[in-house]
């Protein structure tokens, strides 16, 4: 999994969101779109893309996108 193409499918689960938009530091809570909606979507794609079950108090402490993504590389091993 490269960082690259784990922010090609974090924007995938908002509506308005460009990627070129997000960054690695990205503070996901920050974004117009963010909701409890998309926190469920990004659980899903974690599960379905990446083989891994986040928590909700995984996805609540990942404050930035790397954040996330260093969250689901380290449970892939």
């Amino acid at each position: 999994m490269k960082i690259k193409e784990f922010i090609e499918n974090f924007v995938d689960q908002f509506d308005d969101l460009e990627l070129a938009d997000v960054t690695p530091e990205t503070v996901m809570r920050d974004l117009d779109e963010w909701s409890s909606m998309i926190g469920l979507s990004l659980l899903n794609m974690a599960e379905k893309s990446y083989g891994v079950q986040l928590t909700f108090d995984e996805l609540r402490n990942a404050i930035t996108v790397q954040d996330l993504y260093d969250t689901i590389a380290k449970k892939q091993g």
